[in-house]
């Protein structure tokens, strides 16, 4: 059998390993001319690091990346009113790992490159178009830059995991219209400085009105300094942004005086923010659920499928979760067709809850509630622990992450 994969993303790169280990035929298609490390921080949950264990990537990633050993929660005063373990420090059989969004990318395409020779991506093919027969899918690239045909591919299934905007999806779902906006926009950045709490920590401040998320993404420098990625969320309306752009550089100087008082003991955010070279500015948006992502030979994965807010530290993994799925799918059905009917039937519900879910605020609506509660402060007395676990912990089961239930697979 051969298989086609639009997008040389996180999601594409891991379904071609997958599918290759399964012994399917696999080539990648790639619409920029170069695969560069684009990006910042992202965190793989243990569902989808189980994935990649299974593929032999466990190692390599930990050697690029920190292993998440906390979660903690504080509010715009730098208090703190939840902390969690994570990843193995929790009791999973697999860690969380916090990194470089493009170095994962680069392993991850490094990694097929090696196991499956250089012939099977091949970038600078922009899909224009696909049709498919009974017994066939052919697959039309363009070069972008000048709108000419250079090739015509044929396979038995194509996958689109080529992202919000995918080609494929648009070919499916020909009047779905733009994403949808959050009215959120997030402003991005990474800086160089002493790490914090314990070094390994990600920690989540403030309220979905205003929020920063920081974590480390590197191992510290001789001088003790480390890559710590941060991400500001900020409710600003309809009119700020309407366009999805990771590369649009923000004015840094607003942004540290929108967080000029979250000054704590522990963590100085507008220092920290002055710090980063750039800042980027990236409107929230994601797209409704999907019925479905099969249409006889073609099937969606990943962000082509069902692109969320970056809540709960999610997309990535999902991505990861996607091609597991659909290579047992292909391994254990005799017939593509009826794989990827069975592969609809699992992710797409599956998928769709999640999307919800992270429109709900996701674990982040623990932030909200005690914002709500206490928009001056509180004593430790006044935390409603068991209130914040019953989010957390629903969290974990929608999303695919319950601890009993994940760590019984292998």
């Amino acid at each position: 059998m051969k298989i086609i994969i639009i997008g040389g993303g996180i999601g594409g790169l891991t379904t071609a390993l997958s599918l290759h280990k399964a012994g399917f035929e696999v080539k990648v298609f790639e619409s920029v001319k170069e695969i560069k490390p684009l990006g910042v921080g992202i965190n793989t949950l243990p569902h989808s690091v189980r994935v990649l264990t299974n593929l032999g990537l466990q190692e390599k990633i930990a050697e690029n990346a920190i292993e998440t050993s906390d979660l903690v929660y504080f509010n715009k005063f730098g208090q703190q009113f939840w902390t969690e373990p994570r990843g193995r420090f929790a009791g999973y059989k697999w860690p969380q790992f916090s990194v470089h969004r493009g170095v994962l990318q680069m392993l991850l395409f490094d990694e097929v490159v090696a196991v499956l020779g250089k012939d099977a991506i091949l970038k600078n093919h922009h899909l224009s178009h696909f049709e498919q027969t009974e017994t066939e899918v052919i697959a039309h690239f363009i070069d972008k830059d000048t709108n000419e045909k250079i090739l015509e591919e044929r396979a038995d299934i194509l996958i689109g995991a080529d992202g919000i905007n995918s080609i494929v999806r648009q070919q499916l779902y020909p009047n779905e219209g733009p994403p949808v906006y959050s009215e959120n926009v997030l402003y991005r950045g990474t800086t160089t400085m002493k790490p914090f709490l314990d070094g390994t920590s990600m920690a989540m401040i403030g309220s979905l009105r205003q929020k920063m998320v920081v974590y480390p993404i590197g191992q510290p420098d001789s001088d003790g300094n480390c890559l710590i990625n941060w991400v500001g969320n900020i409710k600003e309306g309809k009119s700020r942004l309407t366009a999805r752009d990771w590369n649009r550089e923000s004015d840094k100087a607003r942004l540290v005086d929108l967080y000029k008082d979250w000054k704590f003991d522990w963590l100085d955010v507008p220092t920290m923010i002055d710090g980063a070279k750039a800042v980027y500015e990236f409107p929230m948006s994601d797209r409704n659920p999907l019925d479905k992502w099969t249409f006889g030979r073609v099937t969606l994965l990943g962000d082509a499928a069902h692109p969320m807010y970056p809540i709960g530290s999610n997309g990535a993994s999902q991505a990861i979760l996607d091609a597991d799925c659909l290579t047992e799918c292909l391994k254990n059905t005799s017939s593509p067709l009826e794989a990827l009917v069975e592969y609809d039937k699992e992710r797409v519900p599956a998928a769709a809850k999640v999307v919800l879910q992270n429109r709900a605020k996701g674990p982040d609506e623990i932030m909200d509630m005690m914002e709500d509660w206490f928009p001056k402060g509180f004593s430790k007395d006044e935390i409603p622990h068991e209130e914040l676990a019953k989010v957390m912990d629903n969290y974990k089961k929608i999303a695919g992450f319950d601890i009993q239930t994940l760590n019984q697979k292998n």
